[in-house]
């Protein structure tokens, strides 16, 4: 018996129908899943892939200072990675991450259910490897389209690389909150250890904060991070990974409730001027993205102590500018400040302050602010007539001077003060109180002394004397001086370049009586020691540039002569920093800056201080002696706190001798067979010194005024 397989009627096109409509329907299935692992990035780039790795500046001792970075994070191998850290993500995470092939079926099964309900993502169940697939290749939007390809990229993940591979990505890949990304970055926000330091409880904590950052930030929200933290602690005695002792000794530890991370970073204006230095070179990429280690030339113990200085010296000026704002009507601002202090020895700077709120302006008054210097420029000067010949024993006449203004040049017409009434019928009296028509240099104390040395009018910042001076030796010569020591601002060729009148810049200040420091070498100041970058191949390492632009003995006489500006004249509040030191002060005649620039062997710096609107005064009796002075003097003590007191080293071709100040010739004594008779004679010996000078009048030996001075 035979059968016939018979079609009902029609039945033969609805079959070819099927048929055709099922392969057309694989096809085109085929051809969206082709176009989408054919659209899907390469996870080969993982091989190359190193995430946004922060930027690390250290001190010169190696201490991290702080971090450039546009997410914080520093790369750990797995290695470096705790077991109990392992462990802690696996447990809250992925309990199979070493079973499954990369997804969870039950978990996206639910969550693809749930997204079709409600016509978008809603859920995750995600794998470790899904959330690694997410966060570095796709964007997290919330779609079906994109869960498939998480999926795909997820498949290729896990064939292509190990569980421990993809563990050690997801780790410093994930973010915890407080702008820390990866858990090295965590470890030293959250507990400010190493990752390797990490005990069982805070293992816990980091593996609990980044399924919602914000919301278990223990900082934030610490009950809620305290029940995830035992949570994660709960599974990990659940699967075996602790026993139920440590369990109970680690719910027991409390949660951290300080940041440590680098929020109280020290020299903001450093790192800016840094930052400033290497961007352009480097650009922004690998300087903020790419994991440097950059080594500096700061001192963190000076860095310190300078803001801490400056910010509480200066919090007492301004309650003592509060009548002034009121009586004038006026809103208050904070005077403000700046510090720089660089080693003579090798240019290296060691600390930097240009203002006292980085955040409110990052404006560097210590770098790029030009301000008058007053008679902090005075050394210039003096240097200058050194280089001519002069000693600090020549005498120059302290005595009034009366300048008039005619075609292009000032004229001294008078060294008589009352000249002024004999000129007043040919001048205007709109003429003779017109500084740029007539000129009449005050000193500060408003009295003249007559005949003194160099060495007594520096160290009394005696104004006339000054101007005297670079009346003898050019103020083109005194410019050629300046510049040859690293002032490049313009300076202008008058007279009154002597009292400071041209606007300089604090660090080309300190930076060139770091040549007197030095014994005569100019070296270019710096910031950068070395760069590494994340493999520790060097990029960069500088070398001082130096060049002998003094002479050792030049520079030791300008020395002397400022050291007695601290043991007899405006500097005296130095002496209290209790070691050899030399410096200037310096104060504007309107009373808007206030200097001070000074060193030891081992340390230079000054100090400014001022407003930034220069309209307004410090004060009528506002000094650089009064103010910036102890400024200078409470920051060396600390920043030289533990280290060896030097004095400055006498060179050869250095002679010594007694001077009678009121002549500047070798002092002569009535006193037959005496010291200075024999050291007149030639029998005395011809190196003396007398280190006990620290009064501010000129000290009487046996009958006669003497001075000591170095020729």
């Amino acid at each position: 018996m035979r059968y016939q397989l018979k079609l009902k009627k029609n039945t033969f096109p609805k079959f070819i129908f099927i048929t055709l409509f099922s392969a057309l329907a694989i096809i085109v299935c085929g051809k969206i899943i082709s176009d989408f692992i054919d659209n899907l990035p390469s996870i080969r780039q993982l091989g190359d892939y190193t995430p946004n790795l922060s930027t690390k500046i250290y001190d010169k001792d190696n201490n991290l200072i702080a971090e450039l970075f546009t997410e914080r994070r520093a790369l750990t191998t797995i290695n470096d990675i705790p077991a109990d850290l392992q462990n802690a993500f696996i447990s809250i995470e992925d309990n199979d991450f070493f079973k499954h092939w990369g997804i969870s079926t039950k978990g996206i099964t639910r969550a693809f259910l749930r997204a079709l309900l409600k016509g978008r993502a809603a859920e995750g169940g995600s794998t470790i490897t899904q959330q690694l697939a997410k966060t570095i290749f796709l964007t997290r939007e919330k779609t079906i389209i994109r869960k498939i390809k998480e999926a795909l990229l997820t498949i290729q993940l896990e064939k292509n690389y190990s569980k421990n591979e993809i563990l050690q990505f997801y780790i410093n890949q994930i973010y915890f909150g407080s702008g820390a990304h990866g858990v090295q970055a965590a470890a030293k926000i959250y507990f400010n250890k190493d990752i390797k330091d990490l005990n069982l409880a805070e293992c816990a904590m980091l593996a609990a904060i980044p399924k919602s950052p914000n919301y278990y930030n223990p900082f934030k929200n610490a009950k809620a991070a305290l029940l995830r933290r035992n949570l994660v602690l709960s599974r990990m005695r659940q699967l075996g990974y602790i026993t139920q002792e440590k369990e109970k000794e680690a719910i027991e530890t409390p949660l951290p409730v300080q940041d440590t991370s680098l929020k109280e970073e020290k020299g903001h204006y450093f790192v800016e001027a840094l930052r400033l230095i290497l961007e352009p070179k480097y650009g922004t990429n690998v300087l903020f993205r790419d994991g440097l280690s950059i080594y500096t030339t700061l001192d963190i113990q000076a860095q310190t102590a300078a803001e801490k200085i400056i910010e509480e010296s200066l919090s007492d000026f301004d309650k003592g500018k509060t009548g002034f704002f009121e009586k004038t009507k006026q809103t208050p601002v904070k005077a403000q400040g700046a510090l720089i202090a660089v080693d003579p020895k090798n240019g290296a700077i060691r600390a930097m302050v240009g203002g006292r709120s980085f955040k409110e302006s990052q404006f560097n008054r210590a770098t790029q602010a030009k301000r008058q210097a007053g008679s902090a420029f005075k050394p210039f000067v003096y240097l200058t007539a050194i280089q001519q010949g002069f000693t600090p024993a020549s005498t120059l006449e302290d005595k009034p001077l009366v300048f008039v203004y005619n075609r292009g040049s000032w004229d001294l017409v008078s060294r008589d003060i009352t000249y002024l009434e004999t000129i007043a019928e040919n001048v205007s009296e709109d003429d003779l109180i017109d500084t740029n028509k007539v000129w009449a240099p005050k000193n500060y104390s408003k009295k003249f002394r007559g005949k003194v040395t160099l060495r007594t009018a520096l160290a009394l910042s005696i104004n006339t004397c000054a101007v005297e001076l670079i009346m003898k030796t050019t103020p083109v010569k005194v410019i050629e001086a300046a510049k040859n020591l690293g002032i490049n601002t313009p300076l202008i060729n008058s007279y009154s370049l002597a009292l400071g009148a041209s606007d300089v810049i604090l660090e080309q200040m300190v930076s060139a009586f770091a040549i007197f420091a030095s014994g005569g070498i100019k070296t270019t100041p710096y910031i950068i020691k070395r760069i590494l970058d994340k493999d520790g191949k060097v990029l960069e390492e500088n070398i001082p540039e130096q060049e002998e632009v003094l002479s050792p003995q030049v520079c030791f006489i300008l020395t002397n002569m400022l050291k007695a500006v601290v043991e007899k004249g405006s500097g005296w509040y130095a002496q209290n920093l209790g070691r050899p030191c030399a410096g200037k002060t310096g104060t504007t005649n309107d009373g808007s800056d206030a200097w001070f620039v000074g060193y030891t062997p081992q340390l230079v710096a000054g100090v400014w201080i001022g407003y930034d609107n220069r309209s307004i005064p410090l004060g009528d009796r506002v000094t650089g002696g009064g103010l910036a002075c102890p400024i200078w003097t409470k920051f060396m003590k600390e920043a030289l706190e533990g280290k060896p007191v030097l004095d400055f080293k006498q060179p050869d071709g250095i002679e010594w001798a007694l001077i009678d100040p009121s002549t500047g010739l070798l002092a002569l004594s009535k006193t037959p067979g005496s010291f200075l008779e024999a050291f007149r004679q030639g029998t005395a010996p011809t190196q003396y010194y007398n280190q006990s000078i620290n009064n501010a009048d000129d000290q009487k030996r046996q009958d006669l005024s003497i001075e000591e001075e170095g020729f």
